[in-house]
């Protein structure tokens, strides 16, 4: 079983700058595909970002240029660069961990971007 521990969320002002953490433990992290998914109220989850066990990354069209996800397999830790932060990536954002039929979650951090 794998276990998430997303951090870094925050208030942050437009223009500015995230990084998100993603700590796992149990599974063997190198064979993961990694995801970063967010939440907004009253919106669907969405994926963000994504990054195989092999470094292919994947984004959504909203983040291309903004966002960049990485993966540290010694740390066991994914992360979600987030620069030109706007008002509309206020959101939940989840940690998403994924192999045959594994699909663990971690519990959210908030990060909201006032204008």
């Amino acid at each position: 079983q794998v276990q998430l521990v997303e951090s870094g969320g925050g208030l942050v002002q437009a223009g500015g700058s995230l990084r998100l953490s993603c700590a796992a433990s149990g599974g063997v992290f190198s064979i993961l595909t990694m995801g970063w998914y967010r939440q907004a109220p009253g919106k669907q989850r969405e994926l963000v970002a994504g990054i195989t066990g092999g470094g292919s990354t994947d984004y959504a069209d909203s983040v291309k240029g903004r966002f960049t996800i990485s993966r540290d397999n010694a740390k066991r830790t994914t992360y979600l660069q987030m620069n030109s932060l706007k008002p509309e990536d206020t959101a939940v954002y989840y940690c998403n961990a994924k192999v045959a039929r594994l699909d663990a979650w971690g519990q959210g951090t908030q990060v909201t971007v006032s204008s």
